[in-house]
């Protein structure tokens, strides 16, 4: 074979494997050749998905807490019942006159507590019966407390006979009328009836006392007393010479 022969077979050869090449390939891709249409965006196209429908940032509560929530769901009730809309309600306004009247409500409450059970009486230990007889206007003008505070000194009672000296004093105020006694009264509400400074001053120190030993529930022994029975007796003085 000679050299030119040799070149015309290779030149026949590479063409063929081009052409299979290219071939293979218009196989494997389609071409589109169909025209594309172009949209664009109109103006302000934004303005048509800005409402709470495209909102996904509010949740399914309606932004509304528990109780209106609740309240909601009541008056909703009530209006499928009766047959009427009641969507108008602001449940946020209906919400704090709710917590408002429960306020009233509790405030009310308290003051009636407080009526009936003097605030003296709230933070006092429970008083014991004292020889049978209740405290009430009529019995401590009638009462012997000398006698009591006898018998309490012989029993060696001496926090029973700090309590006889207290009500002693109360019922020589009473008589002298100094003060009008009455058994929900406060220690503070004598000492505001109380006109004479001297005797303001040693009736609050019996006063001290008298919380000290009795509701207080400090231990006294016999010492003690004697000389908390001086600060009575100067208060009762102090009374008769008023």
């Amino acid at each position: 074979m000679n050299k030119l022969t040799y070149k015309h077979i290779s030149a026949v050869v590479i063409t063929s494997f081009c052409n299979s090449i290219l071939w293979a390939q218009d196989t494997l891709i389609k071409r589109d050749s169909s025209n594309l249409d172009v949209t664009y965006f109109k103006d302000n196209f934004q303005d048509n998905y800005s409402g709470d429908d495209f909102n996904y940032s509010i949740n399914d509560t309606g932004g509304i807490n528990l109780v209106q929530r609740v309240l909601r769901k009541f008056f909703n009730w009530l209006g499928d019942i009766f047959g009427f809309d009641i969507d108008f309600i602001d449940y946020k306004t209906l919400e704090y006159i709710i917590y408002g009247l429960l306020g009233i409500i509790v405030l009310y409450l308290l003051i009636k507590f407080l009526l009936q059970n003097p605030v003296s009486s709230v933070f006092k230990t429970e008083d014991k019966d004292i020889e049978g007889f209740s405290y009430v206007e009529e019995d401590i003008k009638q009462v012997d407390f000398d006698k009591l505070i006898k018998k309490a000194l012989k029993e060696n009672n001496y926090r029973l006979a700090t309590r006889y000296m207290y009500l002693k004093s109360l019922k020589v105020l009473a008589n002298k009328k100094i003060i009008e006694w009455h058994y929900e009264k406060t220690n503070s509400d004598y000492l505001n009836e109380i006109k004479n400074s001297d005797t303001k001053n040693l009736f609050k120190r019996v006063s001290y006392i008298y919380d000290y030993v009795w509701y207080g529930e400090f231990p006294i022994d016999e010492t003690k007393f004697i000389k908390n029975k001086e600060d009575f007796n100067a208060l009762i003085k102090s009374s008769v010479r008023g």
